[in-house]
C-alpha cells in the first residue's frame, strides 16, 4: 500500500511538472538577412574556401541569434540561401553541402562534432543555438552518396538536396527536411527527395512543422501538416521574390496563416536587387510583426509572442464555408462590360468599378465573385477593378487557382488593370468580397498603400466574406480571397499564355528559390 502511494505521488509530481514545463504561448524570431553572396565561377572553390564565405554569413546569424535570445525568444528562423547564397550550379555548389544525418541518430554537433564528418556549419549552429538556449533554425545543403545500384542516383555519385535543419536549446539536432518542390532551376542544383516529407517535432511550446518557399503553393507537404499532423506554427525559410498585386512576401504568408489556421514564421533572404524583402511573424487571427524594407541593404530581426496552440485560442474563428454567402445571392448586375486583362500571366476577367459605393459581380467559369463596397471619395484619376480567375496557372509551376479580387490598376487606361502598384490614393470606408470557391483553401488578402498589412482592419465571417466595416487605416491596393484547388494541379483544360520575353521569364523562375 505504501509502495502504492509512493508511485502515485511520483506520478502526480511528474505530471505538475510537465504541466509547469509546458507554455501557453511563447517569443518567436525571424532574421531577414541580407546574404553575402559567392562570387559565380565555372569550377568549385576549396572546402576551405566554402567555409570561410558560410562564415561570414553566419557571423551576421550569430548576432541576430544572440540579439533574439536576449529579448527572451524560444525560436528564430533564418533565410533560406542564408547562409551560402544562391550563384551556383549543381557542381559549383558541392564545397557548400555537408552530410546530415537522420534527427533520431540524437545527434549534438556541438559537442560531437566529428561523428558523421566535416559539419563545420552544423557545429556552429548547434553551439549558437546551445549557448543561447534558444532553437534555430537554419537552411542549408545536404549531401547523400548512392551507388550505380540505385537507379535513380546521379551521374556524379551524390544526391545533393536543398535542406532545413533545426537545433534544440542544448544543441542536439532536432528536424531535417529536404526540400520538395524544386523551382525549374533548382533541379539543375539539387535533387528531388524520392517521397515528400512531412516532418514535425514538440517543444514545450507546442507542435511544429517544417517546410520551405515554394512547397506554400503545393498540397505537400504543407497543407498535410496541417491537417493531418495538426501542427501548431509552421516554420519557414524562403528566398522570395516579390510579385504583386497578389504574392508579395508578407502578404500571400499573412494569408495562408489566416486561411490555414496556424502560426507562421516567415524569414525571407534580402536581396532588393531581386525585389526579395518580406519577413513576418504571423498568426490565424493576422500578423503580430513584419518587416518589408525595398530602400535598404539592411538586415532586420523581428520578434513577437504567439500562443502556442492557436487553434485552442479564444480568439481562433474556427471553420469557414467559403461559398456559403455567395452562393446564395444573386449576381449583381452592372452596366459595366466585362474586358479580360493579366495578373501574373493568368487571364482575369475584369469589370471596373465605378461608382462611389455599389455591388458587383463577376464570373469565369465557375468562379462567380460578388463585391458590395464605399469609397469616401471617388477619384478620377484612379481606377480600380473587380476580378475572377479560375484556371491553371502554367508559368513557374502548375497550380490551379480560384481568385476574387479588388485590384488597383496602375492608371486610368484599363489595359494597366492587373500590373504592379505599390501606392494608392482612395479610401474605402467598408468592402464585402465573397466568391462561389470549390475549395475550402482560401486564403485573405488586404494590401494597403506603400505595401502594408492590415491587421485588425478587416475580418473572416463564417459564410466565406472577407469584410471591412470601418475601412482600413491606409488606401488600398487589393482585397484579394486566393483559393487554391490542389486536385485539378494536373488539369490541361486551361490553355497556357504565351510569355514572349526572356527576361521577364527568368524573373518569374526565380521567384522562389
Amino acid at each position: 500500500m505504501i509502495s502504492f502511494q509512493l508511485y502515485l505521488y511520483v506520478a502526480i509530481f511528474i505530471l505538475s511538472g510537465l504541466r509547469t514545463l509546458a507554455l501557453d504561448k511563447f517569443t518567436a524570431a525571424v532574421y531577414e538577412h541580407p546574404v553575402i553572396l559567392a562570387n559565380a565561377t565555372l569550377e568549385p572553390v576549396s572546402p576551405e574556401d566554402a567555409v570561410a564565405l558560410m562564415n561570414k554569413n553566419m557571423d551576421a546569424l550569430e548576432v541576430a541569434i544572440k540579439r533574439a535570445a536576449e529579448q527572451g525568444s524560444h525560436i528564430i528562423v533564418t533565410p533560406e540561401d542564408g547562409i551560402y547564397g544562391f550563384r551556383f550550379t549543381r557542381k559549383t555548389i558541392y564545397p557548400y553541402l555537408e552530410d546530415i544525418p537522420d534527427p533520431e541518430e540524437n545527434w549534438i554537433p556541438c559537442t560531437d562534432p566529428d561523428r558523421f564528418g566535416p559539419a563545420p556549419v552544423q557545429g556552429r549552429l548547434s553551439c549558437l543555438a546551445r549557448k543561447n538556449s534558444i532553437y534555430v533554425v537554419a537552411n542549408i545543403g545536404d549531401k547523400k552518396s548512392c551507388h550505380s545500384n540505385d537507379s535513380a542516383c546521379p551521374s556524379d555519385g551524390h544526391y545533393q538536396y536543398n535542406t532545413n535543419v533545426v537545433f534544440d536549446s542544448e544543441g542536439k539536432l532536432v528536424a531535417r527536411y529536404h526540400k520538395f518542390n524544386l523551382f525549374t532551376f533548382e533541379t539543375t542544383i539539387f535533387d528531388y527527395p524520392k517521397e515528400p516529407e512531412f516532418v514535425t517535432f514538440n517543444t514545450p511550446f507546442g507542435k511544429f512543422g517544417i517546410f520551405t518557399c515554394f512547397d506554400i503553393l503545393f498540397h505537400d507537404p504543407a497543407v498535410v501538416l496541417v491537417s493531418k499532423f495538426q501542427v501548431d506554427t509552421i516554420l519557414f525559410p524562403t528566398a522570395w521574390m516579390n510579385v504583386l498585386p497578389h504574392l508579395t512576401a508578407i502578404e500571400f504568408h499573412s494569408a495562408w496563416a489566416m486561411g490555414m489556421g496556424v502560426n507562421f514564421l516567415s524569414a525571407n533572404t534580402h536581396n532588393t536587387s531581386s525585389d526579395m524583402t518580406g519577413s513576418g511573424i504571423y498568426a490565424p487571427t493576422g500578423p503580430r510583426a513584419y518587416h518589408y524594407d525595398m530602400e535598404t541593404e539592411n538586415g532586420h530581426l523581428v520578434i513577437a509572442e504567439l500562443n502556442s496552440h492557436p487553434r485552442l485560442s479564444p480568439t481562433y474563428s474556427g471553420a469557414v464555408n467559403w461559398s456559403a454567402y455567395a452562393s446564395t445571392v444573386e449576381r449583381f448586375l452592372s452596366e459595366e462590360q466585362d474586358f479580360t486583362g493579366m495578373i501574373f500571366y493568368d487571364e482575369f476577367t475584369f469589370t471596373e468599378i465605378t461608382k462611389h459605393e455599389g455591388n458587383y459581380t463577376i464570373c469565369q467559369r465557375d468562379l462567380c465573385c460578388h463585391l458590395s463596397y464605399r469609397v469616401a471619395e471617388k477619384r478620377e484619376d484612379e481606377m480600380y477593378v473587380l476580378g475572377a480567375f479560375d484556371g491553371l496557372h502554367v508559368v513557374e509551376g502548375q497550380y490551379y487557382l480560384q481568385i476574387c479580387t479588388l485590384v488597383k490598376c496602375r492608371s486610368t487606361n484599363l489595359t494597366t488593370c492587373g500590373e504592379p502598384v505599390t501606392t494608392a490614393q482612395t479610401t474605402f470606408e467598408s468592402f464585402s468580397l465573397s466568391g462561389t470557391f470549390g475549395t475550402s483553401y482560401v486564403f485573405p488578402e488586404v494590401l494597403l498603400s506603400g505595401i502594408h498589412l492590415a491587421p485588425g482592419e478587416f475580418q473572416i465571417l463564417s459564410d466565406g466574406r472577407l469584410v471591412s466595416e470601418n475601412g482600413t487605416s491606409k488606401p488600398v491596393l487589393t482585397v484579394t480571397l486566393f483559393g487554391r484547388v490542389y486536385e485539378k494541379d494536373g488539369s490541361t483544360t486551361s490553355i497556357p499564355t504565351p510569355i514572349t520575353s526572356y527576361v521577364t521569364l527568368v524573373r518569374v523562375i526565380f521567384n522562389c528559390f
